[in-house]
C-alpha cells in the first residue's frame, strides 16, 4: 500500500473511486469479451480458441460454438469434437441460400461462452445487425461470455496503414473500442518463416489459392510488418491498462515499462532547440514525448516576450507530435515530478541553465527533482541559447517588470498600519500590537503577489523597532530579546507571506479552469434541448461570444454545400477562407499558420460524419488564444456545436423519412384497393368483349368490340402492375426459381402481346446454345411484357421490334431494341425507371408510369440489372435500347 502521507503520492481521487465501483458493477451484468488477435489468417487463432474451449468444456462450463470457420483445416476441425454447435440460419440472397450466425438461437440458448469467429465479418443483407461486432455487442448485453477472433487488418485505425503497406484494401473493419473495451486480448504469434510453411503445405488455403496468396499478400515483408503491427498494437493496450491500475491504486513510483520522454520548458530562448532535439531522440527510440510547462507561482511575473517564447515553443512541440499540456503547481519541481508520474514517463529532459547571482548556493532544478524522486530518470542536455533573446533573470531589471504599485500599496499600508498600532499602544502591551503588523504583511502577500508581501515582512519589522522599541526613533536596541523577536517576527512575516501568495496563485489556476469548466458545461446543457438548427445557431453564437469576448459569425451550408452566414452572427466574413477551413477541416486566419492575416479566426465544426460548418470568432484580445487550455476549450466548443447540429441533421432526416414513408404506404394501400375493386369489373368487360367479338358482324359493331377488348386488356395489365407494385413495395419479391430457357420466356411474353403486337413486326436473334436462367418464370415474363407495351406505346405502327440474347461473360443479356424515337432528350436514363414517371408527362398515350419500375425491381431482385440506352449512339440512329443482365449460375445435370 502507498503512504499517503507522502505530498507528491496522491490520495485516490473519491469520485474516480466511486466511477470504479459503478462501471465494476455494470461490467458484472455483463459478458466478457475476449478476443485471439493475431497478424493475419494462419496463424492458429481459432485453433488457439478452440483449445482453450476444450479445457472449459471440460472444466464443466456450458461451451457453445456459435459459428466458427474452420476453411477446411483438418487441425482446427477436430477441435470441434465433442462440442455443441449452433445450428446456422438459412438466408436467401440474390438468389443464393446462405448460412449465417443464428443470433435469436443464441440468445435463447444463453450458454456460458459463446464462440464466435471472425469478429470483422459482415452479415447478409436483411440481418438484424450489418457487422458481427455487433451482434457480438448484443450478446454481452445479455450477459453472455464471448469468445471470438481477429486480424490487425480488421482494426479501423490501421485500415489505411495496412493498405499501403499490402497494397489491399480491407473493406470489413471493427472500431477501435471494441477492441480496447475487451475484457481480455491474447495475442497468437508464430514466425512469419513459419507461417509461409504452413501455406505451402496446405494448411493456410488450399493448394491452388495458396500459391496465389504467396505471390500477392502473404510476402515475406508483408508479414513482417503485419506482425510488428499486431505486437505493437497490443503493447499499446496492455500500456494503458498498465496507466489506469497505476491511477486507480494511487501508486506514485513509475513503472518504466516502455519509452516515454517528458520535456520541462521554462519560456526560455533556447527550448525550441531543446524540443527539437528531443523530437529527433524521439524519433529513433520510437518513444512517445510530451512537452509540460508549470504554471509555478515564481513564474507569475513573467515578461510578456517569455511567455510569447513558451506558447510558441508549445505550439512547435505540437507540429512535432508530442503531447502538449499546461499544468499549475505551487513548486516547479514538485509539479514536473507528480505529472511524469501521472503519465508514468521513464525519463524527463531539461535544458541546462548556467547558476548566476544569488542562485549559486540553491540547488539546481535536476537536483531537486532527484532528489524528489531517485528513480526518475533525468537528461539534463545542453542547448545553444541565442544571447540576445536572453533567458529569464530576475536580476535584469527590464526582464521582469516591477510592480511598483504594489510596492507602493504595500508601503502606505504598513505606515498606515503604524498610525494605527500607536493608538492601540495607549491600550495594549508593545507585543500584541505585533499581529497587527502580521495582518498587513498577510493581506499584502494576498492582494499584491510574492514580491510585495516580503517587502512587507521586512519594512514591518524596521518601523515596529523604529517607533515602538526602546530607544524609539531610533534603529538601536537596549534589550537584546527584541533582536530575537525581529527575526522572529520577520521569519513568521515571509512565511505567512509566501503561503497566501501561493494560495492567490492555485486560487487564480482553480478559478480559471472553474470558468472553462462551467463554459463547456453550460454550452453541453444548452445545446441538448436545442431542437433546430435556429436554436443551435443562437445558442452558439450567444454562448461565444461571452466565453472568448469576441464577435462571432456562423456559417452553415446548404443543400448544394453553399456556405450562408446565419441571423445573429456580428462579425465580418471572408467567405473564401471560411471555404477553405471547412474543406480542409484546419483553423485558419488570425494565429494560424494559414491567411495569418485576417481580423478573424475560423473554425471548422468538424462532425463525426462530416463538417458542419464554420464559427468565425474577431476577438478583442487574439492574445488569449495562445494560452493551451484557451485553444483546448475552443476545440470542446466547437465540436459540441458540430456534434449539435449533426444531431439536429438526422433528426430532420428522421422526420422527413418518416413522412415519406407514411406516404409511399398510404398511396400503396390505396392503389391496392383501387386495383382490386377494379379488377372484378375490368375482367368481366374484357370477357364479355372476348365473347361477343367472334359473333358481331364484320363492319362497326365489330371495330368497337375490338376497341373494347384492347382497351380492357390495357388497363388489365395496368391493373395488375398496381398489384405487383405495391406487393414489392409492402413485402418485398417472393421468387419462386426454375430452371427455364430464354426462348420459352420471349416465347411466352410474345404469345400474351400478339394482338397488342399486330402492327408492329418483330424480330428475335436467340441463338440454340444459350444457358438456362434460373428465374421467376412468371415475373420475368411480366419484365418482357412490360418492355414490349413501352415499345408498342411509344412507336410509331410499323416500326420494327428486336429481341435478341447473347453471353457475356458470367451474365446472360437479353436486349429488347425498337427503332422509336429514343430516350427523352430532357429526362435521364437512369430516371425512367421511377415510379411514376412518363417520358411524355401529358400526352395521350395511356399508363401511369409503372411498367419500367416494376421491371427493374424484378430484376434486381433476380440479382441482375435492367439500364436503358440509345440503340445506336456512334451513328446517331433513333430508338431505344434496354438490355436485362442476368447471372449465369451454374447449370444443372440432365438428372436434374
Amino acid at each position: 500500500m502507498p503512504s499517503y502521507s507522502n505530498p507528491l503520492v496522491p490520495r485516490p481521487d473519491p469520485d474516480a473511486l466511486v466511477a470504479q465501483l459503478q462501471a465494476e458493477k455494470e461490467q458484472a451484468a455483463r459478458g466478457k469479451l475476449r478476443i485471439y488477435f493475431g497478424s493475419n489468417a494462419g496463424v492458429g487463432k481459432t485453433w488457439a480458441m478452440l483449445a482453450a474451449a476444450q479445457r472449459e468444456r471440460q472444466s464443466g462450463r456450458r461451451v457453445l460454438v456459435g459459428l466458427v470457420e474452420t476453411h477446411g483445416r483438418a487441425e482446427t476441425e477436430q477441435q470441434l469434437n465433442g462440442m455443441d454447435q449452433l445450428p446456422r440460419r438459412a438466408v436467401v440472397y440474390q438468389g443464393r441460400q446462405l448460412t449465417e450466425f443464428d443470433l435469436d438461437a443464441a440468445l435463447a440458448a444463453h450458454p456460458d461462452v459463446l464462440l464466435l469467429d471472425e469478429l470483422a465479418h459482415s452479415n447478409v443483407a436483411g440481418s438484424r445487425h450489418p457487422k458481427r461486432w455487433q451482434d457480438v455487442l448484443e450478446l454481452l448485453d445479455a450477459g453472455i461470455e464471448v469468445w471470438t477472433t481477429m486480424n490487425v487488418q480488421h482494426l479501423e485505425s490501421l485500415n489505411d496503414v495496412v493498405s499501403g503497406i499490402v497494397g489491399i484494401q480491407v473493406h470489413e473493419t471493427v472500431p477501435d473500442h471494441i477492441f480496447d473495451d475487451a475484457n481480455e486480448v491474447i495475442v497468437v504469434d508464430i514466425p512469419p518463416e513459419e507461417l509461409l510453411k504452413r501455406l505451402k503445405a496446405g494448411k493456410v488455403y488450399p493448394l491452388e489459392q495458396a500459391e496465389r496468396a504467396s505471390h500477392n499478400f502473404f510476402r515475406l515483408g508483408n508479414l513482417l510488418a503485419l506482425r510488428e503491427l499486431a505486437l505493437r498494437r497490443t503493447a499499446d493496450r496492455v500500456d494503458e491498462d498498465m496507466r489506469d491500475y497505476r491511477r486507480e491504486r494511487a501508486i506514485g513510483e513509475v513503472w518504466p515499462t516502455r519509452e516515454r520522454l517528458m520535456v520541462g520548458i521554462g519560456g526560455r530562448a533556447g527550448d525550441d532547440a531543446l524540443v527539437r532535439q528531443v523530437a529527433r531522440l524521439a524519433r529513433r527510440l520510437e518513444a512517445e514525448w510530451l512537452v509540460v510547462y508549470v504554471d509555478a507561482p515564481e513564474r507569475q511575473h513573467l515578461p510578456k516576450h517569455a511567455q510569447a517564447s513558451m506558447l510558441k515553443t508549445l505550439a512547435l512541440a505540437a507540429r512535432l507530435g508530442a503531447d502538449t499540456a499546461t499544468i499549475p503547481g505551487a513548486g516547479v519541481a514538485q509539479a514536473l515530478v507528480g505529472f511524469a508520474r501521472e503519465r508514468n514517463a521513464s525519463h524527463l529532459v531539461l535544458a541546462r541553465v548556467a547558476r548566476t547571482g544569488w542562485k549559486w548556493w540553491s540547488r539546481s532544478l535536476p537536483e531537486q527533482i532527484t532528489r524528489l524522486d531517485p528513480g526518475l530518470d533525468v537528461l539534463v542536455l545542453s542547448v545553444p541559447v541565442n544571447k540576445k533573446e536572453s533567458t529569464l533573470r530576475p536580476r535584469v531589471e527590464h526582464q521582469r517588470p516591477v510592480a511598483w504599485k504594489g510596492y507602493l500599496g504595500v508601503t502606505l499600508a504598513c505606515f498606515a498600519a503604524t498610525g494605527l498600532a500607536e493608538l492601540l499602544l495607549q491600550v495594549f502591551a508593545p507585543a500584541n500590537i505585533v499581529m497587527l503588523f502580521l495582518l498587513v504583511v498577510v493581506l499584502s502577500a494576498l492582494r499584491w503577489g510574492r514580491g510585495p508581501g516580503a517587502w512587507a515582512a521586512l519594512l514591518s519589522v524596521l518601523l515596529f523597532d523604529f517607533y515602538f522599541v526602546p530607544p524609539l526613533n531610533s534603529f538601536n536596541v537596549n534589550d537584546t530579546q527584541y533582536v530575537f523577536t525581529f527575526f522572529l517576527m520577520l521569519g513568521v512575516a515571509l512565511i505567512c507571506g509566501q503561503l497566501m501568495a501561493r494560495l492567490r496563485h492555485e486560487a487564480r489556476v482553480a478559478a480559471e479552469r472553474e470558468r472553462r469548466a462551467a463554459a463547456l458545461a453550460r454550452l453541453a446543457r444548452d445545446l441538448s434541448g436545442a431542437l433546430t438548427q435556429a436554436q443551435v445557431t443562437n445558442i452558439a453564437l450567444t454562448t461565444m461570444s461571452g466565453v472568448f469576448d469576441a464577435q462571432t459569425a456562423l456559417l452553415l451550408p446548404d443543400a448544394e454545400e453553399q456556405l450562408h452566414v446565419q441571423a445573429g452572427s456580428d462579425a465580418p466574413v471572408n467567405a473564401s477562407i471560411a471555404r477553405w477551413a471547412m474543406e480542409h477541416g484546419q483553423m485558419a486566419g488570425q494565429g494560424t499558420d494559414t491567411l495569418a492575416a485576417a481580423p478573424a479566426l475560423y473554425v471548422p465544426l468538424m462532425a463525426p460524419v462530416r463538417s458542419r460548418g464554420v464559427l468565425v470568432l474577431l476577438l478583442r484580445t487574439p492574445q488569449r488564444l495562445h494560452v493551451p487550455e484557451e485553444h483546448r476549450l475552443l476545440d470542446a466548443c466547437a465540436s459540441q456545436i458540430a456534434l449539435a447540429l449533426e444531431r439536429v441533421h438526422f433528426v430532420e432526416v428522421a422526420q422527413q423519412t418518416q413522412v415519406a414513408m407514411e406516404g409511399e404506404r398510404m398511396r400503396n394501400t390505396l392503389l391496392s384497393a383501387v386495383s382490386h375493386d377494379l379488377r372484378t369489373p375490368l375482367t368481366s368487360i374484357l370477357g364479355a368483349a372476348q365473347t361477343a367479338l367472334p359473333h358481331a358482324p364484320p363492319g362497326l359493331l365489330a371495330d368497337m368490340l375490338g376497341q373494347i377488348r384492347n382497351q380492357a386488356q390495357s388497363l388489365q395489365q395496368l391493373v395488375d402492375n398496381l398489384l405487383a407494385m405495391a406487393r414489392l413495395q409492402q413485402g418485398g419479391v417472393h421468387l419462386q426459381r426454375d430452371w427455364i430457357p430464354v426462348d420459352e420466356l420471349v416465347g411466352s411474353a410474345l404469345a400474351q402481346m400478339r394482338e397488342r403486337l399486330a402492327q408492329h413486326p418483330v424480330r428475335t436473334a436467340l441463338p440454340a446454345d444459350l444457358p438456362l436462367l434460373q428465374v421467376d418464370a412468371v415475373l420475368m415474363e411480366r419484365v418482357l411484357v412490360n418492355l414490349l407495351d413501352n415499345a408498342v406505346k411509344y412507336t410509331p405502327a410499323g416500326t420494327p421490334i428486336t429481341i435478341s440474347a447473347q453471353v457475356d461473360g458470367s451474365n446472360c443479356l437479353v436486349v429488347l431494341q425498337d427503332d422509336g424515337p429514343g430516350l427523352p432528350p430532357h429526362m435521364p436514363a437512369d430516371q425512367l425507371f421511377a415510379p411514376f414517371t412518363r417520358g411524355v408527362t401529358e400526352s395521350s398515350i395511356s399508363g401511369m408510369g409503372l411498367g419500367l419500375a416494376l421491371a427493374q425491381r424484378i430484376v434486381q431482385a433476380h440479382g441482375g440489372s435492367l439500364t436503358a440506352s440509345a440503340a445506336s449512339p456512334a451513328a446517331d440512329v433513333p430508338g431505344t435500347a434496354f438490355t436485362i443482365c442476368l447471372p449465369v449460375l451454374p447449370q444443372p445435370r440432365l438428372d436434374e
